[in-house]
């Protein structure tokens, strides 16, 4: 593609995103393609539009991993999965205080989302009868904030009950293409997941739902499940990138780089303006340097620790967004602020030239 076809490009794909028009599969395709020379245009262009919508506001959300390990379920990318030998920690249910105390040191840091989160192929009525204790517990210790649940495949009903306690949202991710899903999971399918989104949606809670990259898709399977998403009309797309744990099937998959992770955040950015687009699992793994790049494009990150593998420090996820000229979410009164100065990284050389030890090359 000509420098100029880029520009072209671009410029139909932010026009149509601050219309609210959806893109074309080809244009789509054609950011995927875009070389790596060009990405910088790519995320300017996807600026514009999440400036738009969002201004210079970050949303920080957090992960409470109610029980970990031990899931049926044999979704390939996943450390908790059955038969992974990862070596994660492994645990039942924590109680409501556990979930309380953890859940409002994430507010008071800064988190305006607190997602609970337990393994398993879907809740009993009595897991849902614990969680929405919890729902309840934290919603009355902290009251801003919005509670989202991720407790896999929800039966009928049981979105309600979550919804009438005072949960805000239900996360249930599409992960990949329908043609793709076969290849990283057989204990369910594509449209259970598909399901279990309009379940939540019939029953009072904001849907989040989005995908996970780096395990083998194509640009094709990208733009399909982009397409799918849409369809289900999510309000938060978490954009994941493959944490390659070992003990799970898709151990050693390293084929993602900083680069191609902002070209699929472009593409979601295009493709939901408006809505919240979360850099996700594995950001600091596979966008490594170029992170604060990711927040021109997202509106959203998670603060701290991931389900399973441990994330960036909370504090230095706070430098990045401030460094990078952006606002924690509700903490708009800071906005002018200067980033605080980094006094500890002034270091006097004691290595190299005039010393006996080695240089820093």
């Amino acid at each position: 593609m000509t420098p100029t076809a880029l520009d072209d490009l671009l410029d139909s794909l932010v026009s149509a995103a601050l219309a609210g028009e959806r893109p074309t599969r080809e244009q789509l395709l054609e950011v995927l393609r875009a070389p790596d020379e060009d990405v910088l245009d790519v995320v300017a262009a996807a600026s514009r539009v999440r400036r738009r919508f969002f201004g210079r506001r970050v949303k920080l959300n957090y992960l409470v991993n109610m029980k970990s390990g031990l899931c049926p379920e044999d979704c390939g990318y996943c450390s908790q999965r059955l038969g992974s030998t990862s070596e994660i920690m492994k645990y039942s249910w924590i109680s409501s205080d556990e979930a309380v105390q953890d859940a409002t040191r994430a507010v008071a840091a800064g988190a305006r989302r607190v997602c609970l989160v337990a393994s398993g192929r879907g809740p009993s009525d009595r897991d849902i009868d614990r969680v929405s204790a919890t729902v309840s517990a934290i919603k009355e210790a902290t009251s801003d904030v919005e509670v989202c649940v991720c407790l896999g495949l929800l039966k009928p009903g049981q979105a309600e009950r979550l919804s009438e306690v005072g949960a805000d949202a239900y996360n249930h991710n599409l992960n990949t293409s329908e043609q793709n899903y076969g290849d990283i999971c057989t204990t369910h399918g594509f449209d259970d997941r598909v399901q279990t989104v309009e379940h939540a949606k019939q029953g009072g809670l904001s849907p989040c739902s989005g995908a996970i990259f780096g395990m083998g898709e194509s640009d094709d399977d990208i733009v399909d499940v982009a397409f799918a998403l849409r369809e289900l009309d999510p309000d938060s797309v978490p954009v994941n990138f493959l944490i390659p744990f070992d003990g799970t099937p898709l151990a050693g998959r390293w084929e993602l780089t900083p680069l191609r992770c902002l070209r699929i955040l472009a593409v979601f950015r295009f493709m939901f303006p408006d809505s919240e687009v979360r850099a996700s699992g594995g950001r600091e793994i596979h966008l490594r340097t170029l992170q604060p790049l990711a927040l021109h494009i997202a509106n959203a990150i998670f603060l701290g620790d991931y389900l399973t593998s441990e994330g960036q420090a909370g504090e230095g996820d706070l430098a990045m967004i401030a460094d990078a000229g952006f606002v924690v979410e509700g903490a708009e009164d800071d906005a002018d602020a200067a980033p605080a100065a980094r006094h500890d990284l002034v270091a006097v050389r004691r290595r190299g030239l005039g010393s006996s030890l080695p240089a820093n090359t």
